[in-house]
């Protein structure tokens, strides 16, 4: 008896130390939470890896801003254990496991560690592709460190492979290098150093405090012959870039060399700058192998009391008992960008655009969307789910994060629910990681809601109804009502508005809003789908509620838009008789 209640008090105390951070999802796995951040900038999805606890007032984080190599996904970097038929990129890695190692062994920090990718796998092409690419990498180190600002964290820029061109362009995107980059650290991931354009700054970033670490690993990839031919070119190659980088760096630092095992040390009096290099005379491929015999460990204990302590580097993996059998992504967050505190409220956005024509009201509203003028509320989606048939009769659980009411313009204390047409709509979704409604989503919406309001409709008069006078006036009353059903911001709330939605008319009917819902109390709705309207139509009643479109179909990650035109699975997400050739609005 006595062992149960000691059990049953660690389980109270574990619970009541969990400290579940804004828009993060437990994992299920080694106390962990995530979130998924996708498309901001556009092309790019970034995984945060945190633990659920070490958030307190007093707590540091250390923030690991982790790179991915060519050609993997964030699964695969993060690993798993093998299975039969299972990719061999989950298991060369293990960023996962080496970062629940560094948990275990870095007490006084709380370390999260930020995966980012890009749709072209590799950060050299997206950097070549992409303009002002130097300003999106800085932007998306700052978004990500701006989750965590309230525990002044430190900041690592780590990498492996085409990992590096991301720090490389961080650098290059400030003059000087900012003071709360604590540490970098090349997994054989160089290729792209520079002597003139980025020695200068990593000599004086580490010149500026004792604090800041520099770890460099490589091998001789200079001797290797694949395929026939050499795997770089001679100036090519991580051995001869950190050697540029070593000798450069060693003008100002006196690093002392010294050789263990297999390797060659060069290491500063303090032993905040470390190079570490592979020889090569059997002219093998190492470049993997500098990552999964425990190279993220290094890079991150480098310098420290705990470098090469239970460990060794370039020896056998020491984190094996945290890989776990499966890699779990929870839903993407809502890209919708940080406010800013000088935005237009909601009733100055809505009198500056009272007049404007059509055309330039919708690229108005597009803008203030775009650019994150949105009320907080709305940010934090609510999570349904349910079970719906197949077109073949079989039944699925389905989840999906819903917005718990319809898109605004403003901040939570000033805002008005904001209609527009539906290409507006679908380029904001597009920009979001989002979906539209299908009337079917619409109706499980309603039958989930905490606050079902009936509607408030206006008779129609002239185009009274079309004026933003009418918006405001409408967004009131629902305000009204709201409070007199005591309801509050954040709840899911139905019987509103209509909904703009997906069908699969559209592809017949490019030219037309299709509208759905609008329900009663009764759960009857006063609008069926209906697609009479062209599609620049839009009045007081329209309202655009957005899904993230990654959803979960029997606990797998899959896109609602792909479900849409699947030939069997659409029917899960909507009750049109065929899949959709066109899984949103043209634009």
């Amino acid at each position: 008896m006595r062992a149960y209640f000691v059990l049953l008090l660690l389980c109270l105390a574990r619970l009541v130390s969990s400290q579940s951070l804004d828009g993060f999802i437990p994992s299920g796995l080694f106390d962990e939470q995530q979130m998924v951040i996708e498309n901001s900038p556009p092309g790019t999805r970034i995984l945060i890896n945190a633990p659920l606890t070490g958030f307190d007032r007093n707590d540091r984080v250390l923030l690991v801003i982790y790179a991915l190599p060519n050609g993997n996904t964030i699964e695969q970097t993060f690993g798993k254990r093998l299975k039969a038929g299972d990719d061999w990129h989950y298991d060369i890695q293990h960023i996962g496991a080496q970062t629940r190692f560094l948990r275990k062994v870095i007490g006084d920090r709380t370390v999260v560690v930020a995966y980012v990718e890009n749709d072209r796998r590799s950060w050299p092409a997206w950097n070549a592709a992409t303009p002002d690419s130097r300003m999106l990498v800085r932007k998306i180190v700052e978004e990500i460190t701006t989750i965590f600002e309230r525990w002044n964290p430190e900041l690592v820029l780590n990498g492996h492979s085409g990992g590096g061109r991301f720090i490389f362009s961080y650098i290059e995107a400030h003059d000087t290098i900012p003071g709360t980059l604590k540490r970098i650290a090349f997994l054989d991931s160089d290729y792209g150093y520079d002597e003139t354009m980025h020695g200068p700054k990593i000599v004086d970033w580490l010149s500026r405090k004792d604090n800041r670490y520099l770890c460099t690993l490589a091998y001789n990839d200079s001797v290797v012959i694949y395929n026939g031919k050499p795997l770089v070119s001679p100036t090519g190659g991580t051995w001869y870039r950190s050697r540029l980088m070593k000798n450069y760096i060693g003008w100002s630092f006196r690093l002392r060399e010294r050789q263990r095992d297999s390797l060659v040390w060069f290491t500063s009096p303090g032993r905040n700058i470390e190079f570490i290099f592979k020889p090569n005379p059997e002219g093998k491929i190492y470049h993997t192998f500098q990552v999964e015999y425990n190279g993220f460990i290094q890079s991150m204990l480098s310098g420290t009391k705990h470098e090469q302590k239970g460990y060794r580097y370039f020896g056998e993996r020491v984190y094996d008992e945290f890989i776990a059998d499966t890699v779990v992504i929870p839903f993407r967050r809502i890209n919708i960008p940080l406010r800013n505190p000088e935005a237009e409220t909601g009733s100055q956005f809505m009198e500056r655009i009272s007049d404007m024509p059509l055309e330039e009201r919708e690229e108005e509203i597009y803008r203030a969307v775009a650019s994150g003028n949105v009320p907080g509320f709305l940010r934090k989606m609510v999570i349904l789910d349910g079970e719906f048939e197949d077109a073949e009769g079989t039944t699925h659980t389905f989840e999906y994060e819903v917005m718990p009411d319809y898109l605004a313009i403003g901040d939570d204390n000033d805002f008005c629910r904001i209609p527009m047409n539906p290409r507006t709509a679908q380029r904001l979704a597009d920009l979001f990681g989002c979906s539209l409604l299908t009337a079917k989503i619409s109706d499980h919406i309603w039958s989930k809601a905490e606050v079902k309001l009936a509607p408030f409709n206006y008779i129609p008069v002239g185009h009274n109804n079309e004026l933003v006078s009418k918006f405001v006036d409408h967004n009131a009353q629902i305000e009204r009502q709201l409070a007199e059903a005591g309801g509050r911001h954040g709840q899911l709330v139905a019987g509103i508005k209509k909904d703009v939605i997906l069908s699969s008319c559209i592809a017949d009917r490019t030219d037309r809003v299709v509208l759905y819902g609008w329900h009663r109390t009764d759960g009857n709705r006063i609008q069926p789908v209906y697609c009479g309207h062209i599609y620049w139509y839009v009045d007081y009643s329209h309202g655009i509620r957005f899904m993230i479109n990654q959803v979960f179909l029997d606990g797998k990650p899959a896109e609602m838009t792909s479900l849409l035109q699947d030939s069997v699975l659409f029917r899960v997400v909507t009750d049109d008789e065929q899949p959709y050739v066109t899984p949103g609005y043209i634009k």
